[in-house]
């Protein structure tokens, strides 16, 4: 596919590692429509790309990302079509993230703002440099996020995400890992290694059985307890049934390394 590399790029590794860039360094990543409609094609051509085994969301320049861009939305707050369709291409985006079937983890550096941090808690996984920050910092310009604050609120304590929605502030890298935000907090010159590293653990298994998985925890996820387990006994039973299963129960009995057919 092509993809218009003034505002993203896509790279990829032998190893079914796909790294998609946001590409607004000087304008700090900041969700234009433009970028927000590129991320949404590169997404819809990766969900049916079986060779890519897991996604890396990145932020060229020196953040992340900032967050929806304001100076667009300012210049067009008098069109109410406009901004709706802005918000609307943002949940767009974000359940699209989620509903990808492939794992996706978020790279981030510097700052990850407003519908920034939105991204970073749709992502399966996030990996931060320990000099980042987070913020959900609307309520400052008189705009509270309530769109980032429905990927927020799914990934951390109730009480943690009000904290962030009702003060605006920054919080370090470290505070977003207590709190559930990110999974994990590594040096700054080690951020893209250590992220690549742990895309490669996830890319070395049995991509059905990931893609198979990640479905099933978003489904029980707002179910209740019963009916969570039901699903989940029905989900055992039929990844019983994958060659993936026979394949790695066999090894481990065996004492060897598998061999994933991805089926």
């Amino acid at each position: 596919m092509s993809i218009n590399e003034a505002v993203l790029l896509r790279a990829d590794t032998p190893e079914g590692v796909t790294t998609l860039t946001m590409n607004r360094g000087p304008a700090r990543n900041a969700l234009s429509l433009e970028l927000m409609g590129a991320m949404m094609d590169a997404l819809s051509a990766i969900a049916e790309d079986d060779s890519v085994r897991v996604l890396v969301i990145a932020g060229a320049g020196p953040a992340f990302c900032a967050g929806h861009d304001l100076r667009e939305l300012r210049a067009r707050i008098d069109d109410p079509d406009f901004v709706r369709l802005t918000f609307e291409s943002c949940a767009q985006l974000m359940q699209a993230v989620v509903a990808l079937p492939q794992p996706v983890i978020a790279r981030v550096h510097g700052v990850a703002t407003a519908a920034g941090a939105q991204l970073v808690a749709s992502c399966d996984l996030a990996v931060a440099a320990d000099d980042s920050r987070f913020a959900t910092p609307g309520v400052n310009i008189g705009l509270f996020c309530s769109t980032p604050m429905v990927a927020l609120s799914r990934n951390v304590a109730p009480k943690h995400a009000m904290d962030m929605l009702l003060t605006g502030d920054m919080i370090p890298a470290q505070r977003a890992h207590d709190i559930g935000l990110v999974n994990r907090v590594v040096p700054a010159a080690e951020l893209e290694s250590a992220t690549h590293a742990l895309a490669a653990q996830l890319a070395a298994k049995s991509a059905k059985v990931l893609r198979f998985g990640k479905h099933g925890f978003y489904r029980q996820l707002p179910m209740n307890l019963a009916d969570a387990y039901a699903l989940a006994a029905e989900a055992m039973v039929e990844n019983m049934g994958f060659d993936d299963a026979e394949e790695g129960i066999g090894a481990f009995v065996e004492k060897r390394h598998p061999h994933w057919k991805d089926s």
